[in-house]
């Protein structure tokens, strides 16, 4: 009888032994860490580790179990084909190349974003990662819709971006996203036979607005417009921000937002060019195509047109044979100083939405794909037909040492002598370039331009008034 108690307590005490063993071998500790970032293992090799915290996987016996899966929404404009190809290829390298994150991409076309993005805000289902453009930067970090980025990655990461392009992420002493590029709004592309054919030299465009006039008259003739810009309120709105700096030296707004500032002979002077360019006949009375869109000119029916960078990537894909008779410039000046500003830098970067649940692992995404492995960004410029350019150091002396990039006279043009003059958009309501621009595009249709900029000054004040503006600049 003892012997059998002796022998059920012994295979009792071998039982809860199993038990506690099992237990603790199904990850009992609870490390699962759901924070994990593609550092901590199977990392890609461009993407460091920014999370600050010490790994523990190396540390982890080879019995225990993998982190979770996290799977994140990102989001990204429709942009030109060629971008959203680049984005569907990296995204599935980064998926490959290691097991805790899943980057789930979705491109949303322009027209639909907004409301996409409102439905999904107010449903609590808002994208993790997300496009966006510099201007609205400043008021997302305001509302709290977008995350700071600084104990999220490696600040030597930041160190890489150039000066100015800094500032056009940050708010006080945090940065709120990361700069995919940056590209000038304006930029002056001609044709050179056309130029030949009028008896105009190819080498020399023009450098003054008077001479954009002149040249313009010259140029036209049946089927040809002799110059081409923005002509209605909405394009003007953003398309004329570098030549309000380069003739006023300021935009149309005090910088505490506080009331209008518009009434000077900068403005008046500007006015008057874009009035007289439309009136002279030497720019279409119908806009052919959108700002944005520089097609008419690859077409033939414009001599001289001013669109962004990213124009010349539509020459080269669509326009292969006309390569040779386009030159590019940068924007004529008011006086012909062309070390004054005639475009703004407008461009895209990614931001983590604000109620992410897996900013880390947002933050690693972006450290890959944007900061990491310069061939990644190279990728991207090649593609685009060198029509946009770098905010790194390190992808600008990367692009040195390739063939492609280093011969290409339109990029090298533009790097050296439109970016270093270009000012940041900017970060106020729209409102007011509308109102501005309204004032651009009334004196172009016949309204005298001290009627127009009065109109304006005075729809910029209300507008400051009635949404309590002034003082509210965040930058």
């Amino acid at each position: 009888m003892q012997a059998k108690k002796k022998m059920s307590w012994t295979a009792l005490l071998s039982i809860l032994v199993i038990l506690a063993l099992a237990v603790t071998g199904c990850g009992g500790s609870g490390n699962k860490n759901t924070n994990t970032s593609p550092s901590s293992s199977s990392s890609p090799s461009s993407s460091p580790s920014s999370s600050g915290e010490s790994s523990e996987s190396a540390s982890e016996t080879p019995s225990s179990a993998p982190a979770e899966k996290v799977t994140l929404e990102f989001w990204a404009n429709k942009f030109e084909p060629t971008t959203d190809a680049w984005f569907k290829k990296w995204v599935g390298e980064f998926n490959k190349s290691q097991e805790n994150i899943e980057i789930k991409l979705t491109i949303v076309p322009g027209d639909a974003w907004d409301q996409k993005m409102k439905a999904a805000q107010a449903a609590g289902k808002a994208p993790d990662i997300r496009t966006l453009d510099y201007g609205k930067i400043a008021n997302n970090a305001k509302l709290g819709a977008i995350l700071p980025l600084n104990d999220l990655m490696d600040p030597t990461l930041f160190d890489d971006l150039y000066d100015n392009v800094k500032d056009f992420v940050t708010v006080g002493d945090k940065y709120y996203a990361y700069p995919k590029l940056v590209e000038p709004s304006t930029v002056l592309y001609y044709r050179k036979d056309l130029f030949k054919e009028a008896g105009l030299d190819p080498e020399k465009p023009p450098t003054t607005w008077a001479e954009v006039l002149e040249y313009g008259k010259k140029l036209t003739k049946k089927g040809v417009f002799g110059f081409s810009t923005a002509q209605n309120a909405g394009d003007l709105g953003w398309s004329s921000w570098g030549l309000q700096y380069n003739s006023a030296g300021h935009l149309p707004v005090t910088d505490d937002w506080s009331k209008a500032d518009v009434m000077n002979d900068g403005y008046k002077a500007l006015l008057n060019f874009y009035a007289t360019a439309y009136q002279s006949g030497i720019m279409p009375k119908q806009q052919l195509s959108g700002y944005a869109d520089a097609t008419p000119f690859g077409q033939g029916k414009v001599a001289m047109i001013v669109s962004g960078s990213w124009a010349m990537g539509l020459f080269r894909n669509d326009f292969k044979d006309k390569l040779a008779n386009i030159g590019v410039a940068p924007m004529a000046t008011i006086d012909g100083d062309q070390t004054k500003p005639t475009a703004t830098l407008g461009g895209w970067t990614l931001a983590i939405d604000g109620k992410s649940k897996h900013a880390q692992q947002a933050a690693d995404f972006i450290s890959y794909l944007l900061a990491g492995d310069p061939k990644i960004m190279i990728d991207f410029f090649k593609t685009s037909g060198f029509s946009k350019f770098s905010p790194r150091k390190s992808v600008d002396e990367a692009m040195k040492a390739d063939p492609d990039a280093s011969k290409d006279a339109f990029r090298n043009m533009v790097a050296e002598k439109i970016i270093p003059y270009s000012k940041a958009e900017p970060i106020y309501p729209w409102d007011i370039s509308f109102a501005f621009s309204t004032a651009i595009e009334s004196a172009m249709k016949g309204t005298s331009v001290d009627k127009a900029l009065a109109k304006a000054e005075k729809d910029i004040n209300d507008f400051i008034t009635k949404s309590n503006l002034a003082g509210t600049n965040p930058k």
